[in-house]
Order: C-alpha cells, then structure tokens, then sequence
C-alpha cells in the first residue's frame, strides 16, 4: 500500500476513533476541512478539532467503511460508506438512538513527509441520510 494511502488510513482511524489529540498531530494552521455537500468548511487544526467534537458528540457508533481507496500523487479518494449510531437529538429525532450508513466520497491531500492532512473534503449523500431517517 502507498505511503499516502497509510497515512490517510490512520487519519480516518483517528477521526472515527475520536482520538482528537491524534488528530492535532494530522493539522497544521492551514489544514482545511470541507463538508462540500453541506456548505461547511473549517480552517486549522483547533477549529476542524472543535468541529468534529460537537458534530460527534454523544455518539456511540462512527465509522467508515472503505469499498475503494485510490491515490495520484499526494490525493487520497476513498469511496465507502459513513456509519453513525447514535442519540437522536442531532438528526431531529430526539429520545431515539438512530442508526445510519451514508454513502460518501473523502479526498484527502496528504503531506507524507510531515504527516500531514492538508485538505480533507467530503462529498456525502445526504438524500440517503434523510430517508434513513425518516424510516426510524
């Protein structure tokens, strides 16, 4: 497996993992996270971190399962599905535990020599997201 494929691999695990003090080690000030199907974007390592903290909170269940993973160069594309179990006062459903697997697409520009993410976006199929939701 590439260098950049690893690195992106333990990023993911990081993050699902909510090993945020890891995950400082993945961002520099310039790090960019971008939810492009949401309109969301976050610029260094504190405010991605303090993103996810509040996007996963409470959750019992978070990952992703990756069907296929490719790179050119420094771009990682995984292609999977996002796995969510959790309180349902996020998703509008409060007092209920919702449990959803959404379709996505991560890319990641990775610095392997430093061991860094330099962009992280996510295309996410939230059609899919909402009809789970609407059958729970």
């Amino acid at each position: 497996m590439p260098r950049e494929q690893r690195l992106a691999i333990s990023y993911i695990q990081a993050l699902t993992g909510h090993d945020y003090q890891t995950l400082e080690n993945f961002y520099s000030r310039e790090s960019v996270f971008n939810d492009a199907t949401a309109g969301r974007s976050y610029t260094g390592g504190r405010n991605i971190i303090a993103f996810f903290e509040r996007a996963h909170r409470g959750v019992l269940e978070y990952d992703f399962n990756i069907e296929h993973m490719f790179n050119t160069g420094s771009l990682v594309v995984m292609i999977g599905n996002y796995h969510f179990k959790g309180p349902g006062e996020q998703f509008g459903k409060p007092g209920k535990i919702i449990d959803v697997a959404i379709p996505g697409v991560t890319t990641l520009n990775v610095d392997v020599n430093r061991k860094r993410v330099d962009r992280h976006e996510d295309y996410i199929d939230y059609q899919t997201m909402s009809d789970q939701l609407a059958a729970q």
